[in-house]
């Protein structure tokens, strides 16, 4: 029994549970034939980046609802699995590194040692014999052993690409990395100039299973405007490829891609993106200066801001000339930042009288409309532009037709002629999947010179013939052809050399780079052998190692298959392991990884299952976003707004439980809301008036608890009533009216001369996945053997439910007068006798007559008057 505690000392008890839960291991999955004989129920959440910061308030809103369900999920007899880990690569730990010299190791093992007691602290039990590290070489092994599958499978290649580079950062952003800004796109890390730069990229070809990703979301439990943001970014659309020769280049064409080729004779211009190839060639000598400026002033906009409705239209004229396939118009060619050389072909056809953008161009630059949709019969063509289908008018032969008949006439015609074919097109672009940091997966792949990779082929034995494509990948250095060679499996994981200068190499590349002992290696092609640079002879060549390290994106796309069997060394997944637990039933993670993260999870998750490698097509069936919590200024919380509450200060005032209390009692999960520190003192006194109703002043079980007897019906009706609710409540994550029901509970059992230890009982194992430690103390102090986690859930008895009365609300003309209580086996006349007499009902009635009289039985009485 727990010593004599006047009052709720949460500063004593709550260390003394959270020991106690990870003394017993009371939370972890159990895989013995007990525990597979339960059903198994896989909760996660996204697992935290470890910042040197630590948590800060806002962090719990992310992890109290899976701790919470997984908590009620065990209750009710699963066999739960609830791990966590650390995506713990990434620019952030560089950065530091840079700055201060501490390597990025001994960094990484410091922050997650401050998270985790941390998420201790807030009683967090996850099942932490499964914590995964996505830069233990044990986990990023499987990571590379991944990019080696898809390298096999030609679904990685080496290209160079169009990037934002931050010279002050030393390496490529993501396009969600870089902010719009007055003073020009801007790091998000740092707030420092960027530009872009042609640097070779890894790139993954994701495109290749756009339309799997696309039709995967219509067997997804997610929320509908998530789905809508992967359909959006994946951006499948159905068109044609149009071919227009150019006036003054014999033999060139500008390829277009359009999705309304019934719109051709309406083109008055076209448009190339500033990197199109073929800008320089056509541009005539008198534009030249003027489109060359316009190339390097486009350079300096993010896609986002050069795709902008609301943005002034730029261009310049080439002063070329296009031939419209449909009636040898000569068309002249612009070039614009508002298309995009990764969409399409980098060049449209320009219809102002049909689409916004060019309608907008078309005005700014005062070029030719022609209008070539009108409405359909009997309605009124809106002003333009006329963005809808219709009939076709000043076409030419198609005058008349529908434009999804047009639509396919004309570019049957033109494939007919070898001007056009029918496509498809998505907006979705490759995954550009290498960073120019130290702080991340090393890919496992050495560059061979042509003539040594060729010789590999007099090797079929060879342990490097594992990974081969069959399409080498290639790029050009200094005129000379490199190939890329993988690592056979044996040779991972691949690791990090150590180095002393974390800062970037400056020319482009990593600091990997510039370890020079690491990078130069020689490779015995017969043997599979890695030495370093001094082995020499028969079999052996030199070759390179790749410098670029993978993204942050990496560790994080598969790491809920290796909760599974985090200390496996022989196997990605235990088979036996996902027969039992397969997938999560439940993913909750923050709305802003809608597209990204699930995206690229979805991407690797297809491919292994395509491979072979996992049974689930899907990663995540069932998908919950909690809303984020904002400071108390309305503002997302950050240490520059100065509006951050640091988790640890409010432990020591008010105790783990009435911050989980507090925080699910705010508003649905799902909803934003702000940070209140006024409120917080309504859930303190909520959990001491719990303490003082269940305990006496010696911490014993309180007199009013009676130890034998049957509960009232009024009180046993409301404690079933809660069981019910509040069952349902934790299983849809409603966890701000389970606190309002404990309150209703609590106040009604205040009010009672007495009620059952049972009643109290119950009640304690209501509030437990809530306040864990609260209740925990309270169900020893109540008699009962710990933990309260491993008893089972109350159930509730629908006889218990069965009202005597009802309450009936009486209106008069629709306006509410009033209400009453009748025995359940009233008739309608009896309550409108009740009603009549009613004495706030009757003042209303004087003088007047009941001409119909509308009762819903137990719910509500109008009496229409006159």
């Amino acid at each position: 029994m727990a010593a004599s505690t006047p009052e709720y000392d949460f500063a004593r008890i709550e260390p003394r549970w959270q020991k106690f839960w990870d003394d017993q291991k009371t939370f972890s999955a159990r895989e013995d034939a007990a525990g597979k004989a339960r059903p198994k129920y896989y909760v996660l959440d996204m697992f935290p980046y470890p910042s040197g910061e630590g948590l800060h308030i806002g962090h719990p809103v992310c992890y109290f609802p899976t701790d919470i369900l997984a908590r009620f999920k065990r209750a009710q007899g699963h066999n739960v699995l609830h791990p966590t880990g650390w995506d713990a690569f990434g620019l952030p730990t560089e950065q530091f590194a840079i700055k201060t010299g501490a390597h990025p190791a001994d960094t990484t093992k410091k922050n997650i040692a401050r998270f985790r007691e941390q998420l201790r602290r807030l009683g967090f039990v996850y099942d932490w014999e499964r914590e995964v590290n996505t830069t233990d070489p044990h986990y990023f092994k499987w990571t590379q052993w991944i990019f080696l599958q898809l390298f096999k499978h030609g679904l990685a290649y080496v290209d160079e690409k169009p990037v934002w580079y931050c010279p002050q950062l030393g390496t490529v952003l993501a396009n969600e990395e870089v902010l719009n800004t007055d003073a020009g796109p801007r790091s998000e890390r740092g707030d420092f100039p960027v530009e872009r730069r042609n640097l070779r990229q890894w790139v993954l070809r994701i495109t290749a299973y756009a339309d799997k990703l696309l039709a995967g979301l219509n067997k997804l439990d997610w929320p509908e405007s998530t789905k809508k943001l992967q359909a959006n970014w994946i951006g499948r659309s159905e068109g044609a490829e149009v071919r227009f020769a150019l006036r003054d280049f014999p033999g060139e064409e500008l390829v277009v891609f359009t999705t309304r080729p019934d719109t051709l004779f309406g083109a008055t211009y076209m448009v190339v993106a500033p990197e199109h190839p073929l800008l320089a060639k056509i541009t005539t000598p008198t534009q030249r200066t003027a489109v060359t400026a316009y190339q390097t002033q486009a350079q300096s906009k993010s896609d986002m801001d050069r795709t902008e409705l609301a943005k002034t239209k730029t261009g310049v004229f080439t002063g070329a000339y296009a031939i419209n396939p449909v009636n040898g118009r000569e068309i002249p060619i612009w070039v614009a930042d508002y298309v995009l050389m990764t969409y399409g072909t980098g060049a449209i056809m320009a219809v102002p009288a049909h689409d916004t953008r060019d309608y907008e161009f078309a005005k700014e630059f005062k070029l030719e409309i022609i209008p070539v949709i009108a409405a359909p019969a009997g309605k009124e063509t809106p002003a333009l532009p006329f963005t809808d289908i219709g009939v076709m008018t000043n076409s030419g032969p198609y005058d008349g037709l529908d434009s999804l008949e047009g639509k396919r006439r004309i570019t049957g015609d033109l494939a007919q002629k070898k001007q056009a074919r029918a496509t498809v097109n998505y907006k979705l672009r490759d995954w550009l999947f290498s960073r120019q940091r130290y702080w991340g997966e090393p890919f496992p792949i050495i560059w061979l010179r042509a003539s040594d990779y060729a010789k590999l082929s007099q090797h079929t034995a060879s342990p490097l013939q594992e990974f081969l494509p069959k399409t080498p990948v290639t790029f050009q250095k200094d005129g000379e052809t490199w190939h890329a060679l993988p690592l056979p499996a044996a040779a991972l994981p691949l690791t990090l050399p150590k180095v002393d200068n974390f800062q970037p190499a400056g020319t482009g590349e990593s600091p990997l780079s510039k370890a020079e002992e690491w990078l130069h290696v020689r490779v015995n092609l017969a043997t599979g052998e890695i030495a370093s640079g001094e082995k020499s002879g028969d079999g052996w060549v030199a070759g390179i190692r790749e410098t670029n390290t993978m993204p942050q994106w990496a560790g994080s796309c598969w790491y809920y298959l290796r909760y599974l069997n985090p200390n496996d060394a022989q196997h990605l997944l235990d088979p036996a392991r996902e027969a039992y637990w397969g997938i999560p039933d439940l993913y909750v993670g923050g709305a802003e990884h809608a597209v990204l993260h699930l995206l690229y999870a979805r991407f690797w998750h297809e491919f292994l299952h395509d491979i072979g490698v996992v049974k689930a097509p899907e990663p995540f069936p069932k998908l919950f976003h909690q809303g984020m919590l904002l400071g108390e200024d309305g503002q997302k919380m950050s240490k520059s707004r100065g509006n951050v509450v640091n988790p640890d200060d409010f432990i020591a005032e008010h105790g783990a439980d009435v911050l989980r209390l507090y925080l699910m009692f705010l508003g649905p999960v799902e909803d934003s809301k702000p940070w209140n520190s006024s409120g917080v003192e309504g859930v303190a006194r909520f959990v001491r008036r719990l303490w003082r109703e269940f305990l006496d002043v010696n911490g014993a079980p309180d007199a009013k608890l009676l130890r034998e007897g049957e509960e009232d019906a009024a009180t046993a009706r409301l404690l079933h009533e809660s069981i019910k609710k509040i069952s349902r409540d934790y299983e849809c994550l409603n966890f701000n009216t389970v606190v309002s029901q404990l309150m209703i509970l609590l106040n009604h059992l205040s009010a009672q001369p007495s009620y059952t230890l049972a009643t109290a009982r119950i009640y304690t194992q209501l509030l437990a996945p809530l306040a864990p430690h609260l209740g925990e103390e309270l169900w020893e102090r109540l008699g009962g053997t710990p933990s309260v986690a491993e008893q089972p859930w109350p159930q509730f008895d629908p006889a218990k439910l069965v009202r005597d009365v009802a309450k009936v609300v009486i209106q008069i003309n629709g306006k509410l007068r009033g209400d009453l209580e009748v025995p359940v086996t009233a008739t309608a006349a009896d309550v409108v006798a009740l009603a009549k007499a009613h004495e706030r009902v009757a003042p209303h009635l004087a003088g007047k007559t009941v001409v119909k009289e509308i009762y819903v039985p137990g719910k509500i009485l109008n009496l229409v008057v006159k």
